[in-house]
């Protein structure tokens, strides 16, 4: 007999729509610009900490008091194979699963009823997660089939090189393996699903389970005024890391109990009581350290948002821009780059990732920790500025119809690589450079702030915001140099200290809640080989 279990988001009334504009392309819209340049064509208007004449406080003093919004939505939750554990973040209970590969052994349990897992798509997660669970199913001694869609693709001999071959029943045709499958993973680029998914509905066996990993077609849907067929199971399990660093610390993980990526998890749809304990099995067999709840609205609007912020906007902008704005104010560039590209995704994303960004404010000296203050200050409620309005773009649908736009002009006009500019012609490792260290600290403190306000989870704030950035993508910019940056955020860097914004952020409770997160997984560093063919000659050079 199958497991009961029972999934009770207690939604709430979705929030009005935004009437605000489409939120551009992260690249041309979370650019940060620091100084001048002729070359800016779009600023916008400074808020600055300061009393106007009429005697009210300015928007970025009233922000400053105003208190955070609870989660409106309950993500309690029930599973009859796994322990559930309540742990305190900020104040607030949330309920997680711990994973770790003593775990593998309930797996059978939790995929009951499950005899073949199909996994559409070959990009960035696909081929991690593929392989992640064809492992775990095989050390826990299941006979499900874990079959991967590849004929006639062009990552075909990738797929056989990973060992799914037609003769062991683990590659196949996309339409019949969706057919022939229990569970169907659906790990295709959000414009792919938004052009496929009624096709994909039609193959589906009724009573099967719909899989996701990013809930942008729920966003789809919506806008289309639809959802998911009533038949079906729909439940998401999302990495909180790009799919090379899913697999690479699941294999790191075999010597160190526990390392990996932490995953969401939700239940949208439930049709027979098994959703709940199939998406925790997933998210255990992917390696997950601890896996927390959250729901398809809230997964595909903080996903996509931090897309455009911390996660790849944000840090490309910044940067850009304050390489720009050392050289012009006489910096040499070498010296530019190590400070703004090797010292946000070198020292400062590590002690983040290990201590949290109150340890980089306290290892500066009393000169770095003014010139930090003086950045922080600076760039705060800019950052909340063009961050509120990316996230309402998002939960409005507009960039939802943006981004489906954009993936079929992708066919006629090719998107150009943004890897021109003077940054990218330079390169070498970097200190800890305070003023870059503030901007950087007060463009993830502006995200912590928008989702906390937006009544999002801890969990997700943190991994979304924290998490993500610098144990994941980050370390792979590092290695890659990757490069898409552009600006367009004019900043008056004639402010002076915001006090009561140092005082809030030295004692926000964020910084606790991430002391418990870092806590429920071992302290691991990037599994980045050195000799990786990605990574920069450089640095492979370095570390022989």
């Amino acid at each position: 007999m199958a497991a009961t279990t029972s999934f009770t988001p207690g939604v709430s009334a979705p929030a009005p729509l935004s009437s605000s504009p489409p939120c551009k392309a992260f690249s041309k819209t979370l650019g940060f610009k620091l100084g001048s340049s002729p070359s800016s064509s779009t600023t916008l208007k400074p808020l600055i900490s300061r009393a106007p004449a009429n005697g009210r406080p300015s928007l970025s003093v009233r922000m400053v008091s105003l208190p955070s919004v609870l989660p409106t939505t309950s993500l309690d939750f029930e599973t009859s194979v796994f322990k559930k554990e309540k742990i305190a973040l900020a104040g607030h209970d949330e309920y997680i699963v711990r994973g770790g590969r003593d775990l593998f052994h309930l797996l059978p349990d939790a995929f009951k009823g499950i005899k073949q897992i199909g996994v559409i798509g070959w990009g960035s997660q696909g081929p991690a997660q593929v392989q992640n669970l064809r492992d775990s199913l095989a050390e826990a001694k299941s006979d499900i089939v874990v079959k991967v869609i590849r004929k006639g693709s062009r990552s075909l001999a990738e797929a056989r090189a990973a060992g799914f071959t037609e003769e062991n029943g683990t590659l196949g045709d996309i339409w019949e393996t969706i057919a022939g499958s229990n569970l169907v993973l659906l790990l295709i680029s959000d414009s792919a699903q938004a052009d496929n998914y009624e096709k994909v509905f039609s193959h589906m066996k009724p009573n099967s389970m719909l899989g996701l990993s990013h809930d942008f077609l729920l966003g789809h849907l919506q806008s289309l005024g639809l959802d998911f067929p009533e038949n079906i199971s729909v439940i998401t399990v999302c990495p909180k890391g790009m799919g090379p660093s899913v697999r690479r610390l699941y294999v790191q993980g075999k010597e160190v109990n526990g390392a990996g990526i932490n995953s969401s998890f939700a239940v949208h749809q439930d049709v027979d009581g098994r959703a709940t304990d199939v998406a925790l099995g997933w998210s255990v067999a992917l390696g997950s350290p601890f896996t927390f709840a959250t729901t398809l609205e809230y997964e595909y609007q903080s996903d996509i948002f931090g897309e455009r912020g911390i996660l790849l906007g944000a840090v490309h902008g910044v940067v850009e821009s304050l390489f720009r704005r050392y050289t012009e104010n006489g910096m040499n560039e070498d010296l530019a780059y190590k400070n703004t590209v090797e010292c946000i995704t070198g020292i400062i994303s590590k002690n983040i990732s290990a201590k949290g960004m109150l340890a980089v404010y306290n290892s500066l000296s009393e000169d770095g920790k003014k010139e930090f203050e003086i950045a922080y200050s600076a760039s705060f409620y800019r950052c909340m500025d063009i961050l509120y309005e990316c996230y309402e773009d998002v939960a409005s649908g507009s960039e939802i119809r943006s981004v489906v736009l954009a993936g079929r002009r992708f066919f006629l006009f090719q998107w150009v690589k943004i890897d021109q500019t003077r940054i990218w012609k330079v390169g070498d490792l970097g200190p800890l450079y305070p003023f870059t260290a503030g901007v950087f600290v007060a463009r993830m403190m502006a995200q912590i702030e928008v989702l906390r306000r937006k009544g999002h989870s801890y969990s997700e704030i943190i991994n979304e915001s924290l998490i993500e950035s610098v144990d994941s993508l980050n370390p792979f910019m590092h290695a890659r140099g990757v490069s898409f940056m552009v600006d367009n955020l004019a900043v008056d860097m004639g402010a002076s200290v915001n006090q009561d914004l140092i005082s809030n952020f030295l004692s926000d409770p964020v910084h606790g809640a991430i002391d418990v997160c870092a806590q429920l997984r071992p302290t691991v560093d990037i599994s980045v080989p050195p000799d990786a063919d990605f990574v920069r000659p450089e640095l492979r050079q370095s570390s022989s």
